[in-house]
């Protein structure tokens, strides 16, 4: 083998980079780089109010984890069992243990029914409940957002139901294809946002980037997958099944208040800000937690792919090869997410000195740091969770409403009382204190769940 493919080889094994790994990092990148250019399009042709709407309407569309309940996470750690007993033969059908491909076709039946009754959920209740947030604020511009709004929350519902094939697929160690389908999704909704906020379509915009998505989507998995989603969610078990109160439910209500508490602690920061400071401010908002999502969904690149094999590896009770996993996993997040905070900090400071009107559309460098901190400090410890609920269990729910109900208090008591530099000192504050109760949850649970191994 030539000596540059070793190194190349070693390199990537170190930094835990498979050909899943590449495709999901190669996806953020672009997330990130088309992020930055749809931010400055959206500096340079959208107003101001304009700006705060449309950030806002992801924040408040965020609410369909309501609906959801985490369910997607426990579709991909029980897949991720059931197919270390499974392959795919030459025809793209599953085949293996029958047993296995029994149970594993009563969760995909499952998780296709309740995605249908959520994606319906959502569009209903998110375009009512949204439609009276937003005209309690500012009913005078219901003609700009009324309509869009509506369209979105409707588009968002036909998404969701594609959601558990996304889950199954990743559950099922496809997450490879799964990353290369998601990077040419994103490059396709990031274009059709760009040519829509270029050519003035306003708010619609959002409904554009969702039905590409759609579209995308049914064109790359529907079609490499169509024997797949067939034999897994549409045909009848016959066998063995999957119980959802028996088996299904013990983890997911446990994974649901997390993500319901996720929603608090993450997603409450531009509603609050839109209601209580209009929506300049929750655009300021919006625009500086786009760029700390795109940081934090770079670390899950490295984390998501792994979450199959984490399964695997615990279904095979190899937990020397697990653990060795892991800590470099968790040493490269880590490390990236550093350099990646370093350097929207050094970028957002740099404008404001310049004094560029683009600094205006974010929030100063003081808040914006206190932000970036408790990112790094929130993502050393995904790994520990991925960890934790590929054992099919989740320790950390305790501490995820604690987390939540923390959070989301204070967000509404300094959002309403005083500023946005009071809500990120209160954001990074909380992250620092339970952040070590995380990681005792995880030692703990490590060591009782692989005591005799």
């Amino acid at each position: 083998m030539p000596p540059f493919k070793v190194l190349r080889l070693k390199i990537c094994h170190f930094l835990e980079i498979d050909r899943a790994v590449f495709f999901a990092i190669m996806g953020k990148v672009w997330t990130m780089a088309a992020g930055l250019v749809t931010t400055l399009l959206i500096a340079s042709v959208f107003p101001p109010e304009i700006q705060g709407y449309y950030f806002t309407f992801f924040s408040v569309l965020a609410l369909q984890v309501f609906a959801e309940l985490g369910l997607g996470t426990v579709i991909s750690a029980y897949a991720s069992q059931e197919w270390s007993k499974l392959r795919f033969n030459k025809y793209g059908e599953v085949t293996g243990d029958e047993d296995a491909l029994s149970r594993l076709t009563s969760l995909g039946r499952f998780a296709l029914k309740w995605y249908l009754v959520a994606g319906v959920v959502v569009a209903i209740f998110l375009s009512i409940g949204g439609f009276f947030f937003f005209a309690s604020t500012d009913w005078d511009q219901v003609s700009i957002w009324g309509a869009p709004w509506i369209v979105l929350c409707l588009v968002t519902g036909v998404n969701l139901c594609f959601m558990p094939v996304w889950a199954l697929l990743e559950g099922c160690n496809q997450v490879s294809n799964v990353y290369i389908f998601r990077l040419i999704q994103s490059v396709a909704t990031s274009a059709a946002g760009w040519l829509g906020v270029y050519f003035g379509a306003g708010l619609w915009v959002t409904s554009i980037i969702g039905v590409t998505a759609m579209l995308v989507m049914m064109a790359t998995v529907g079609r490499r997958y169509s024997r797949f989603i067939r034999n897994i969610m549409l045909e009848h078990p016959k066998g063995p099944h999957l119980d959802w109160k028996a088996d299904i439910l013990p983890m997911q209500w446990r994974i649901s208040l997390s993500w319901l508490s996720g929603y608090f602690t993450f997603s409450l920061f531009t509603p609050v800000l839109f209601h209580y400071h209009g929506p300049i401010v929750a655009g300021q908002m919006g625009m500086t937690w786009n760029f700390i999502a795109a940081l934090t969904g770079l670390a899950s690149s490295w984390i998501a792919p792994k979450a199959p094999i984490f399964g695997i590896l615990i279904e095979q009770r190899k937990f020397y090869e697990l653990d060795k996993i892991f800590w470099r996993l968790t040493a490269v997040v880590t490390s990236v997410t550093i350099a990646g905070a370093l350097l929207i900090w050094v970028l957002v400071y740099m404008v404001g000195e310049l004094d560029h009107p683009f600094s205006q559309r974010m929030l100063p460098p003081t808040a914006t740091a206190c932000f970036l901190i408790a990112t790094i400090i929130l993502v050393a410890g995904l790994p520990m969770s991925t960890y934790l609920r590929a054992h099919k269990k989740e320790p950390l729910l305790i501490l995820s409403i604690v987390n939540g109900v923390i959070t989301g208090t204070l967000v509404v008591l300094l959002g309403k009382y005083y500023s946005v530099n009071a809500i990120a000192v209160g954001y990074l504050v909380v992250m620092a204190i339970l952040t070590p109760f995380n990681i005792l949850v995880w030692y703990r649970c490590r060591v009782a769940w692989h005591r005799n191994n």
